[in-house]
C-alpha cells in the first residue's frame, strides 16, 4: 500500500483468530494427500481475547458433496491447538474449513458457577441465563427442544429456588442434550477453504516384492553362457511371492538393453559376449522405452504376465527410467536431448566418483516440450497395456517442474496411477518431488539403524512430512545393502523387515532378501555378483526344503499387517521410551470409531535393533498414547511367538537377537474401546 493511500485496510484475520491450519502442504502451493482409508489428523490454533470460551468445527466436504462436521477439541489444555480426526473413504478432491465461535451457553456457565458460588452478581448471572435460554427457545422453535429451553428458563427464575438449585438446572441431562442440537454461538469465523488429495488406498498401502523377470527361469549352460528367463517363466514365480503376502510386484526395466559400453559382471567395462547388461541401460536396435527385450518375450507375453499377477492378487509396478543406452534410437534420432559435450561426444551419466558408461542422461532444457511429450507418450502406452504404478528410477536427476507437469497429466486423466520416486537425494529435493505428486517416496530408512536414528527418522516421516510424503520402506535393493545387513547376519535382517513392516504402510524387498544374500562387492555397498549385470538362478525350493529362508519371516510380517488396520495408517506412529540405547519402541493404535469390529486396534512394537546381542530392559510406555487410562493394567499378545504378557506402564522384556529379536504385541482392548 502506498503512503498516500487512505483506501479503508481490509484486516487478514478473523474475528476469532484460526491459524496454522493442518495438514498442509509448506507454503501451502500443493494440496495436502491423505488415501482412501487413512484417518487424518486435522487442527487449527485457535484463540481470542478474554476469557470466554470457544469452540470449533471441522467441516468436511467430499468428492460427492457430502458434508461432514466433526467438533475439534483442545486435548492439551492451555495450547490453543484444537484437534480431530477423520476418517477419509473416497478418493479425489476434498475441501475443508475449520469454524470457531464462542460458545456463549459454556461461557455463561463458567462464570456463572464462579460467581455463584462465590456470591458476587447472583441475579445478574441467573438473569442472563434465562435470557440465553429464551433466545435457546426462539432458535428451536418448532422443535421438540424448545419446550426443554422453556421449561429451563422457567426453571433458573423460579426464585422459590435457592440459586445454588436454579443454577443446577443447567446440569440437567435433556438441557445439555437440547443445546447439543441447538448451540448457542456468536461471532462465528470461518477460516480459509483448504484442499485435500485423497488417492486410492495403494497410492499409500502395499507390500512391494522386486525381482528380474530375466533370472526367473533363468538356466544356464554347460558353456557357462546363460538361456534367459521370460515372462512365461516368471510367471510360474508369482504365486510364491502372493503367498508371502506381498501385493505389489515391481520389475526392472524391460526394455532392450544396450550394447554400446555394455557393462559386465561386477559392473566391470569388460563384458563377455553373452554378459546381460543392466536392464537400466536401455535402449538398442529392437527399440527404446516403449519396447520389450525380445529375450523377455512379446506384448502380448507381457499382457498375459500382468493378467496372471492380477489373478494371483498381485499389482505390477513398471520401472520408469528416464536414461538411454548409447545406441538407443533417441541419440540418433533426437540428438538435441542429450547433452553434448566441447569435444563433440555425449555426455555420460555420472554420480562422482561412480561413471555410468553404458548410460546417457536426458537434457530437458534443449527441447523440454518435445521431449517431455515424448515421454507422456510413452507414459500413456503402458497405462493402455494395464500398468498402474510406476517405480521411478533417479527422478532428482530431471527438472522438479517437468515431474510437476507430467504427474498432472497423467493423474488428471487416471487419477489411480502409482508413481513411486526413487530418489536417495538430499530433503529438499526428496520431499518436493513428494509435494509436487509423487505417491511415494523411498527414504533414508535404510541406512537408519541405531535406535536413536529410528525414533528421530520415523517420527519425522509420520509427523513432520505425513501431509505429503508417503514413506515406502524398503530394506534392500539390487544396488544397497547396508553394513548392517552385511555384518548382522539373520537377526540383521529379521529386525529390518520387522520395522520396515510396521512402521509404514508401505513397505518393500528385493528378491534374495529372504535367502540373506549378504555378500558385498569389496568397497561398495552392493551385492557381489550384483544381478543387475548378470542372472540369478535362485533355487527357492531347496532354500525352503533345508530351512535356509526367512520367507515364513516375512509372510508372517504381511499377514500381521493384513489382520490389523492400526498399521495401514502412517500419521498414528508413536515412540515410547527403554532404558536401552539398543531397544527402540513405538506403538501405532487406531480407536474403535474407525475400525469395523468396534474394538481399537492397538500395536506396540519392541526391537532390539542390535542384531549381535541379547538385551534386557524396562519399557515405559505412554499409556494415553495407547488410548488406556493412567494406571492401567492390560493384556498383550506376541502375534510372532504367540506369549501372553500383563503389561502396565513400566514392563521388563528380554530380547535375544539370535532367537526373537522384535516383539509385535497386540494390545487386548475391551470391548467398546
Amino acid at each position: 500500500m502506498a503512503a498516500n493511500d487512505h483506501s479503508p485496510y481490509t484486516p487478514r484475520i478473523g474475528r476469532i483468530p484460526i491459524r496454522h491450519l493442518s495438514p498442509q502442504q509448506p507454503e501451502d502451493r500443493w494440496p495436502s494427500k491423505a488415501f482412501v482409508g487413512e484417518v487424518v489428523p486435522f487442527a487449527a490454533t485457535i484463540f481470542r481475547e478474554g476469557h470466554d470460551v470457544l469452540g470449533a468445527d471441522l467441516v468436511l466436504q467430499a468428492p460427492d458433496g457430502a458434508r461432514h462436521e466433526h467438533p475439534l477439541t483442545m486435548r492439551v489444555k492451555g495450547t490453543d491447538r484444537w484437534e480431530v480426526e477423520a476418517l477419509v473413504d473416497q478418493d479425489g478432491f476434498w475441501s475443508w474449513h475449520v469454524r470457531a465461535y464462542t460458545d456463549d451457553w459454556a461461557s455463561w456457565h463458567r462464570n456463572a458457577t464462579v460467581k455463584i458460588g462465590a456470591g458476587v452478581d447472583v441475579d445478574v448471572m441467573l438473569l442472563a441465563g434465562a435470557q440465553l435460554l429464551e433466545r435457546a427457545t426462539r432458535l428451536a422453535a418448532g422443535s421438540p427442544e424448545s419446550a426443554v429451553f422453556a421449561d429451563a428458563r422457567t426453571a433458573i427464575q423460579n426464585d422459590a429456588l435457592s440459586p445454588a438449585q436454579r443454577l443446577a438446572v443447567a446440569s440437567d441431562a435433556r438441557l445439555v442434550a437440547a443445546l447439543g442440537a441447538h448451540r448457542l454461538m456468536s461471532l462465528e469465523t470461518t477460516s480459509e477453504a483448504q484442499s485435500l488429495r485423497v488417492e486410492r488406498s495403494r497410492a499409500a498401502v502395499g507390500s512391494w516384492y522386486e525381482f528380474f523377470p530375466r533370472s526367473e527361469g533363468a538356466k544356464q549352460k554347460k558353456d557357462g553362457s546363460w538361456t534367459s528367463g521370460t515372462f512365461r517363466t516368471a510367471t510360474r514365480r508369482l504365486p510364491a511371492v502372493a503367498q508371502m503376502g506381498f501385493d505389489v510386484l515391481y520389475l526392472p526395466p524391460i526394455h532392450p538393453i544396450g550394447r554400446v559400453n555394455r557393462k559386465g559382471p561386477n559392473n566391470t567395462l569388460t563384458p563377455g559376449p553373452n554378459d546381460p547388461g543392466s536392464p537400466w541401460a536401455i535402449g538398442a536396435a529392437e527399440g527404446g522405452h516403449d519396447a520389450i527385450h525380445p529375450d523377455l518375450g512379446t506384448v502380448d507375453d507381457f499382457t498375459a504376465f500382468l493378467a496372471a499377477a492380477k489373478k494371483n492378487g498381485l499389482e505390477v509396478a513398471l520401472d520408469l527410467a528416464l536414461q538411454c543406452a548409447p545406441d538407443h534410437p533417441w541419440v540418433a534420432e533426437h540428438p538435441e536431448w542429450f547433452t553434448t559435450l566441447p569435444d563433440g561426444t555425449i555426455a555420460y551419466a555420472e554420480n562422482p566418483p561412480k561413471k555410468y558408461q553404458d548410460i546417457y542422461p536426458l537434457n530437458f532444457d534443449n527441447d523440454p516440450v518435445g521431449l517431455r511429450e515424448e515421454i507422456l507418450r510413452i507414459v500413456r502406452y503402458w497405462i493402455d497395456l494395464g500398468v498402474t504404478i510406476f517405480r521411478v528410477d533417479n527422478p532428482h536427476t530431471k527438472p522438479l517442474q517437468f515431474w510437476e507437469w507430467l504427474l498432472h497429466e497423467v493423474n488428471t486423466e487416471r487419477p489411480d496411477i502409482v508413481f513411486l520416486a526413487e530418489a536417495f537425494t538430499r530433503p529438499p529435493m526428496m520431499q518436493s518431488l513428494a509435494a509436487v505428486g509423487f505417491q511415494q517416496s523411498y527414504t533414508y530408512f535404510t541406512w537408519r539403524n541405531t535406535k536413536k536414528e529410528l525414533e528421530s527418522y520415523l517420527t519425522e516421516l509420520s509427523r513432520e512430512t505425513s501431509a505429503f510424503l508417503r514413506p515406502n520402506l524398503f530394506v534392500n535393493t539390487p544396488d544397497i545393502l547396508t553394513e548392517y545387513l552385511q555384518f548382522g547376519g539373520v537377526p540383521a535382517y529379521r529386525i529390518r523387515a520387522a520395522i520396515a513392516a510396521t512402521a509404514s504402510p508401505t513397505w518393500g524387498v528385493y528378491a534374495g532378501y529372504e535367502l540373506i544374500e549378504n555378500v558385498a562387492r569389496p568397497g561398495s555397498e552392493e551385492n557381489i555378483d550384483n544381478e543387475k549385470y548378470e542372472y540369478k538362478a535362485r533355487d527357492w525350493a531347496g532354500a525352503a526344503k533345508s530351512g535356509k529362508t526367512i520367507a515364513p519371516y516375512l509372510t508372517r510380517l504381511n499377514t500381521i499387517r493384513a489382520q490389523h488396520p492400526a498399521l495401514r495408517q502412517l500419521r498414528n506412529l508413536h515412540v515410547h521410551y527403554s532404558d536401552d540405547d539398543a531397544v527402540l519402541v513405538y506403538s501405532k493404535v487406531l480407536p474403535g470409531r474407525f475400525v469395523r469390529s468396534g474394538r481399537a486396534d492397538g500395536i506396540i512394537v519392541v526391537a532390539n535393533v542390535d542384531p549381535h546381542s541379547v538385551r534386557e530392559t524396562t519399557v515405559h510406555l505412554d499409556l494415553a498414547a495407547l488410548g488406556l487410562e493412567p494406571g492401567s493394567m492390560f493384556e498383550v499378545k506376541d502375534l510372532i511367538t504367540g506369549a501372553r504378557y500383563r503389561w502396565g506402564a513400566d514392563n521388563y522384556v528380554r530380547l535375544d537377537a539370535f532367537t526373537e529379536p522384535v516383539h509385535i504385541l497386540r494390545i487386548e482392548y475391551p470391548k467398546g474401546s
